[in-house]
């Protein structure tokens, strides 16, 4: 992977639901954090860790929920006991949270002090880098809007300098990235492609910094070789069960690693150097030990 893509402070992760975006965003953070540089892996479904925790030598993760993000917000905006009355009233929490996007920008907004040198949150030290784990492609690629919407409809006051505070960071090509996640399947792929070209409409137009092809089935096998396999299987004897099934499996392996090939040939017409390959793990769960062989392959 280009060095690059580590070089800036925020980095979203997006890509059709099922595509391994997850896993794809803590092996990034743990790249990162190999190279020294101080991670953050963050969630906005407020359903995982609220607190700031190590979850390897050098990165972190969090799951940020908007209640958190508005109380803190608050403490830090709200002057004297005002703060603590807002954050106690029931009425003004479910006004908060019913505005339209209000959810999106607050989570938003925690992202943003994340990647600050110098937090507003008490007492928290820096990262280097936030990676974040964010929501499906359509999902993300508005979530992105979310702060330039609310600048341009509030135009005054503190939530719209806050808004258009965070649109001119994520505007920064320097300071923001963003990933996508696929497959190599007909519909991630179609999906990553409206993604490109929904980023690059719009008054703050981005482009993809990289696109992550994951869970890359090997190709084992040549042409040749799957025809010699196709013949001995033809060969072979029905009772030799073994050996039938071994060679039916070789040939299924072999037309889904072409059906893929098609596929990846797509992405790499459409960014070329950008598109990075995570092979298929043959493993019955993705714990750390294989998020460290794929962030090994995302190493600068």
């Amino acid at each position: 992977m280009s060095p690059e893509l580590f070089s800036h402070r925020l980095i979203f992760v997006t890509g059709k639901g099922g595509v391994g975006k997850t896993t794809v965003a803590l092996a990034l953070g743990l790249a990162a954090a190999a190279a020294g540089r101080r991670t953050i892996v963050a969630d906005i479904q407020g359903s995982g860790e609220q607190q700031e925790a190590e979850l390897a030598p050098g990165l972190f993760r969090l799951s940020v929920d908007p209640q958190s993000a508005m109380d803190e917000y608050l403490l830090v905006k709200v002057p004297g006991p005002a703060a603590q009355l807002l954050r106690q009233s029931r009425l003004f929490a479910a006004f908060a949270m019913a505005t339209p996007g209000m959810r999106e920008l607050l989570c938003m907004g925690k992202l943003w002090e994340l990647a600050q040198f110098e937090r507003r949150t008490p007492d928290a030290d820096a990262y280097d880098l936030v990676v974040v784990d964010a929501p499906a492609s359509g999902h993300g690629a508005a979530i992105l809007r979310t702060p330039r919407t609310f600048a341009d409809i509030a135009q005054v006051g503190p939530i719209a300098h806050q808004a258009q505070t965070i649109a001119a960071t994520l505007r920064d090509p320097e300071f923001t990235a963003v990933v996508a996640v696929s497959t190599a399947e007909e519909m991630p792929v179609n999906e990553t492609l409206e993604l490109r070209d929904a980023l690059a409409t719009g008054p703050d137009p981005l482009e993809l910094q990289a696109v992550i092809l994951n869970a890359r089935y090997p190709d084992r096998f040549t042409t040749a070789q799957a025809s010699a396999i196709a013949a001995a299987l033809a060969r072979t004897p029905a009772p030799a069960d073994g050996v039938r099934s071994a060679l039916s499996v070789a040939l299924t392996e072999h037309a889904r690693a072409r059906r893929e090939a098609a596929q990846a040939q797509r992405l790499s017409a459409a960014f070329g150097p950008r598109l990075l390959t995570l092979p298929y793990l043959f493993e019955p769960a993705i714990e750390l030990p294989q998020l460290r062989r794929l962030a090994a392959e995302l190493s600068p």
